[in-house]
């Protein structure tokens, strides 16, 4: 029996509907539960889409995991798939021990040795936090100043995993791009997230005690984003926002597989070969042609793909037609029985 724990909006309202459809035996269960262990006694998979803005999922969905799997039961996203969720810090080490081709990226765990590094370096280089997701707590580090500025704060009071200002930046972007009473209306929500924080911000610590960046790459005015699950592959290209260096939530979206180089497929495909992983989000750039991974994560955000019109399967041939991606998880996950 597969248990699933739903959260609307998520990948659960699929993996529901696709075992109603099939008639696969399945159960809603409670992952935030003291008996969850137990409750999963009848079970041999669980499938929880955790999201990594959920306080209380990071204390534990990764302890969860682990635990479950040592039990022998298959679990979505596995071990392999999500420790490196929302961690670039993670990921870092993980692509430099496995050979795949990240960005050149810099951390700095002692204040001195950044200040030492950034006195020495050339600029620009783009500052992150470890987490956060949709160009969130990334910034662009146009000279010494303003790099000393983020290491005194990084190795001082800290971070918030929440930006509060980029909150309502964003909303105003949004607002010039889409120009809908529902963007207009949003902007609301941004000014009164500057001086109200929300309860992740209450109860996730502050980002502080490293300094971490990666090159910049100039003359991207787009990157792209392939999804890899199980043998099969599908991609978008989303174009920077005007004024911006970031792609990541423009919004504005190219579907057509011509756009898309079959170099980040076929890197695509090896790297989650690498990684033993069920799903891979990745995000490419390019320098002198090449593709450089900038980010994986193992969620992303379903309204981005609806309008992708076919996937390639691991031998880089092609399928036409619409597709559900969630479908694609829960028959990978059948298919280990």
């Amino acid at each position: 029996m597969i248990a699933i724990h739903h959260r609307e909006g998520s990948f659960s309202n699929k993996w529901v509907e696709y075992c109603q459809n099939n008639n696969v035996e399945y159960k809603l269960v409670n992952c935030y539960s003291s008996t969850i262990v137990n409750d999963l006694n009848d079970c041999n998979i669980l499938m929880w889409h955790w999201h990594h803005s959920d306080y209380k999922a990071s204390l534990f969905a990764r302890e969860l995991t682990a635990s479950l799997e040592k039990a022998g039961k298959k679990v979505f996203p596995d071990l392999n798939t999500c420790w490196h969720f929302d961690d670039k810090l993670g990921q870092k080490y993980l692509f430099e021990a496995l050979s795949i081709p990240l960005i050149k990226s810099h951390i700095f765990y002692d204040k001195y040795e950044a200040i030492k590094w950034v006195s020495a370096t050339v600029f620009p280089k783009v500052f992150k936090l470890r987490c956060g997701a949709g160009a969130e707590n990334v910034a662009l580090l146009k000279n010494k100043k303003i790099a000393l500025k983020k290491i005194n704060k990084a190795f001082g009071k800290g971070f918030g995993k929440k930006n509060r200002l980029n909150f309502l930046t964003e909303k105003l972007w949004h607002f010039k791009r889409d120009k809908t009473l529902k963007s207009f209306f949003n902007i609301s929500k941004g000014i009164g997230r500057v001086f109200i924080p929300t309860s992740i911000e209450k109860n996730f610590k502050k980002e502080k005690g490293y300094f971490y960046c990666q090159e910049f790459i100039p003359n991207n005015n787009y990157d792209i984003r392939v999804i890899v699950i199980g043998n099969r592959a599908f991609a978008i290209k989303r174009m920077v926002r005007k004024g911006d260096f970031r792609a990541s939530g423009s919004g504005n979206i190219i579907y057509n597989p011509q756009e898309i180089p079959r170099q980040c497929i076929k890197l695509s495909f090896e790297s989650t070969n690498k990684l033993q992983a069920q799903c891979v989000a990745y995000d490419f750039v390019f320098l002198d042609k090449e593709p450089l991974i900038v980010e994986i994560s193992y969620a992303f955000s379903m309204r981005g793909y609806l309008d992708c019109p076919g996937y390639w399967d691991n031998n880089l041939n092609w399928t036409e037609g619409g597709f559900t991606p969630e479908f694609f998880m829960i028959e990978d996950i059948l298919s280990c029985e």
